[in-house]
């Protein structure tokens, strides 16, 4: 099998193995959030961090939801990171946001982080910070979900079908997830150009 087929097999595993239980909750979460005039903030690293900045339009756009990713001002991220460090940039992003109980973190993360292992320390923290204040926790995160399912209100967890393959399945289908949100009938207000 070549593997492109095999990763397209993958692909077609994942979809139905996917809950769609877990999709429709979050759908009525953002629901619910939207109309207490809630903001949405998502975060991520990486490719999830690009997926951040591409869902913020969406939801904006296509939801009316207002909505935004930290990772999409580069000068005080580096500048937060420069002067506080890589761990704390989130969260103290969320703090000079003023992030309110209507308010809800949106997380797209491979593995959801873990402070033990150093991985995503960024996004542990500002769930942290997040429960502190009172936000729910939403999250579209791979493997077993890590510190965002652990804390979240709301996650929706990729299945892993081959562990070689986790992270770019994972990053593929929070798209796939979001598409499915901002296309929701509960969530779009406005339809798309095409």
């Amino acid at each position: 099998m070549t593997h492109s087929k095999l990763f397209m097999k993958e692909v077609s595993e994942i979809a139905n193995a996917l809950s769609d239980e877990g999709v429709e909750k979050l759908a009525l979460s953002l629901y619910e959030m939207r109309e207490s005039k809630g903001r949405l903030f998502i975060l991520g690293v990486g490719g999830s961090a690009a997926n951040c900045s591409h869902a913020v339009n969406d939801f904006r756009k296509l939801c009316g939801i207002e909505a935004y990713a930290p990772t999409d001002n580069v000068s005080e991220l580096t500048a937060r990171t420069n002067d506080e460090g890589w761990e704390t940039v989130f969260s103290q992003w969320l703090m000079v946001s003023q992030a309110k109980e209507n308010d809800a973190l949106l997380i797209l993360s491979v593995g959801g982080g873990n402070s033990e292992k150093k991985v995503s320390v960024n996004l542990v923290k500002a769930i942290d910070e997040a429960k502190v204040r009172g936000l729910k926790i939403f999250g579209i995160v791979g493997r077993d979900g890590g510190y965002t399912k652990e804390k979240g209100d709301c996650v929706v967890v990729i299945p892993t079908v081959h562990a070689d393959r986790v992270t770019p399945h994972t990053e593929a289908f929070q798209a796939v997830v979001w598409h499915c949100l901002v296309s929701h009938p509960i969530l779009q207000k406005n339809a798309t150009k095409w």
